[in-house]
């Protein structure tokens, strides 16, 4: 009975996204920060993203809300794209060298160890001289 009542109360709602999830995971953690330094403004700031991230469940203006989702699943997948990167370079520094073609930008790995190498650039055919 109560169950549904909420799906017929949630109905032709936006309900939960990624961004409100990611908007009540940043609300708990400046909430966190609050409690450790009892300043204020955090607390009205996590306040601030809690509400929004309840505005955003209850919407019914779905395509606003998918728009602004969107944007923000493009910015996060930068972040977590560069993050992959970079983990995958510390990963591998110990058996690779890792260069930028000075062209177009083009991350090439290089096995360790070859000295000089003239590096050829898979994108461009740019060449390049560089230690290895």
């Amino acid at each position: 009975m109560l169950l549904q009542k909420l799906r017929e109360f949630m109905y032709g709602r936006n309900g939960t996204d990624m961004f409100s999830f990611a908007l009540i995971v940043a609300g708990f953690v400046i909430n966190i920060l609050y409690v450790l330094s009892d300043f204020r403004p955090l607390y009205i700031l996590s306040l601030a993203a809690y509400g929004y991230a309840l505005f955003r469940t209850l919407s019914k203006n779905i395509p606003a809300r998918q728009k602004e989702n969107r944007k923000f699943m493009e910015f996060w997948w930068k972040i977590k794209n560069r993050w992959v990167g970079f983990r995958a370079d510390f990963e591998e520094r110990k058996t690779y060298k890792h260069f930028k073609c000075p062209s177009c930008g083009q991350k090439i790995r290089i096995p360790r160890g070859r000295g000089k190498v003239e590096i050829c650039c898979p994108k461009c055919s740019n060449r390049f001289v560089k230690k290895v």
